[in-house]
């Protein structure tokens, strides 16, 4: 008769030893079967496999990687998995992490600074072998304690500093490439939109339109500070620009997001406003947004893939050499897609 269910619970869990006693091998042998399994015989190999099976066995990393003195698990603390940009930055973590062998593992704080700060906790508490960090745009402190304690930290999507790596996007050239592409399509009445300018990026980006407008002759540009870069702070933007008079609004409109650029286009177009006729519309971030909208968005992409093979590397070149490692910060320069909410039918 087979065990219940709290009996199976009231089990202790099984260990290497109840493996090599059920197979009737030596510890060494269960080991080898588990890290090196070409070593041993196939017909040893097999009786461990079974009793592994029989047993439930389920290795312990962590007690392996103390045990090694070393880990082969890095942890990534993503701000926003919802996002796809930080999509697109673990995958590239990953590739990079797959050649050295190397296990990744992902914790989303979920724009939460306080899950942000716990994970990092427990990822220290596990031992891995160091921490890739996209970090809410707020103190560091939990990620300094950490570097503090001797775990290399790197971050992605935020700049180093004395004691940290760091990898990033140019923000500042991502709004500098917009506002030149609509200046170059005879757009003459600019809106930057995006908020709060406390963020680092939106205010970079903001930089970077600014420097555009003022490299051009005859180019009014309008800043608008939103909440937020979503696309309930877009409706919002759009509702607002949609009421004033033809003549009082812009012909292009530069979002710091594509989320914010999809949602002001809504009302837009409900409220008759051509795009990219009367108005050319211009996101950031390329991601699913710009692509799934009525009119599709020119937005300006972030290399994610690029930033987390990068912030991957540097993060094993830090564990591999330690204190002889040099702290610092690779900027990646972003992309402009151009799509029908600038360029028309050609997009």
């Amino acid at each position: 008769m087979s065990p219940t269910t709290n009996e199976t619970r009231d089990r202790p869990r099984p260990v290497m030893t109840d493996v090599a006693r059920l197979a009737g091998v030596s510890l060494g042998t269960v080991s080898n079967v588990l890290n090196t399994p070409n070593l041993v015989a196939a017909g040893t190999r097999e009786r461990v496999e079974r009793a592994i099976e029989e047993l439930g066995f389920v290795r312990n990393r962590t007690a392996r990687s103390l045990a090694m003195g070393r880990a082969d698990t890095v942890g990534f603390v993503i701000v926003d998995l919802a996002n796809s940009l930080f999509l697109d930055i673990a995958r590239g973590a990953e590739e990079a992490f797959d050649t050295k062998h190397k296990r990744l593992l992902l914790a989303n704080s979920d724009v939460d600074l306080a899950k942000q700060t716990g994970h990092i906790e427990l990822f220290e508490e596990t031992q891995v072998a160091g921490i890739l960090l996209a970090p809410l745009d707020a103190p560091l402190d939990a990620a300094q304690h950490a570097r503090g304690r001797g775990m290399p930290v790197v971050q992605v999507n935020w700049p180093g500093s004395g004691d940290a790596c760091g990898v990033v996007a140019d923000e500042e050239l991502g709004g500098y490439l917009a506002a030149k592409h609509v200046i170059a399509l005879g757009r003459r009445r600019l809106v930057f939109a995006g908020g709060p300018f406390s963020l680092s990026a939106v205010a970079a980006r903001r930089r970077g339109v600014l420097r555009a407008c003022e490299e051009s002759r005859g180019v009014e540009i309008e800043t608008i500070e939103t909440p937020r870069i979503t696309v309930r702070g877009g409706h919002s933007l759009g509702v607002m620009l949609a009421e004033r008079p033809p003549h009082e609004r812009p012909d292009a409109l530069v979002c710091a997001s594509d989320a914010l650029a999809f949602g002001a286009m809504q009302p837009l177009l409900a409220a008759g406003v051509s795009v990219p006729e009367d108005l050319a519309v211009v996101g950031f971030d390329n991601n699913r947004m710009s692509t799934d909208s009525p009119v599709r968005i020119t937005s300006v992409g972030q290399p994610g893939l690029e930033m987390g093979r990068v912030g991957a590397e540097l993060l094993m070149e830090e564990i591999a050499l330690g204190d002889r490692h040099e702290h610092r910060t690779i900027v990646l320069p972003p992309s402009l897609h151009e799509r029908a909410s600038t360029i028309g039918g050609r997009g």
